[in-house]
């Protein structure tokens, strides 16, 4: 009987070694290797190249001048400042990135920073614009497809800002061989009409 139950123990301890062994190889087991080549995010999030927009938009890199000419809906004089701007293609040359410093004849300097993107498959671009002015971005989107000659964009309402509660739209163009770009901004008016409202005239350094 002492036999019997004395093998049974040591069967009993074999058998609880090799799930503990067992239980040590699986967890020191290291993950397999992803395939290389593969983009798991691509799966969910497929990427998307430049297009035409990203071409327009490219000729608007380098170093301008500005000028910003400010006219009051309520009529008067235009306010006006100076400045220069910075222009760069970023993240694979898929948006433009566009920094801003104003100075205005009584002294006090401000500064922005706008992103502009197109999307291909819409053929619309979309920019967001910040400032030290503000706590607000401005965010402004086309409503027809690109026409390879100018950027149409209209004020977006986001949820919770202020400043956007009028309807807008801004112009941008480019003059004398890519020399000048314009961006022109229109408010409506009570008429159901257009003014201007701001224009940024921008003059490329050295030209």
């Amino acid at each position: 009987m002492n036999t019997v139950r004395i093998l049974r123990s040591s069967a009993a301890f074999a058998a609880a070694l090799a799930f503990a062994t067992i239980g040590r190889a699986q967890q020191a087991a290291p993950a397999p290797p992803a395939t290389p080549g593969k983009d798991v995010q691509a799966r969910f999030e497929p990427p998307s190249g430049p297009g035409a927009g990203q071409e327009f938009l490219k000729k608007f890199e380098g170093d301008w001048t500005v000028e910003r000419i400010f006219y009051p809906p309520s009529g008067g004089s235009p306010s006006r400042a100076t400045g220069e701007a910075t222009q760069k293609m970023v993240q694979d040359g898929r948006f433009l990135e566009s920094d801003f410093t104003f100075h205005t004849p009584d002294g006090k300097t401000s500064t922005g920073t706008g992103i502009s993107g197109f999307d291909p498959k819409t053929g619309l671009f979309t920019t967001f614009w910040y400032d030290s002015r503000s706590t607000h971005f401005s965010v402004r989107q086309s409503r027809e497809p690109f026409d390879g000659k100018q950027i149409v964009l209209y004020s977006v309402s986001l949820s919770g800002s202020h400043g956007q509660e009028h309807s807008s739209r801004t112009v941008s163009f480019l003059e004398d061989s890519g020399k000048k770009l314009i961006h022109r901004q229109y408010n409506a008016d009570a008429s159901g009409g257009e003014k201007v409202l701001m224009e940024l005239i921008l003059t490329r350094k050295g030209a």
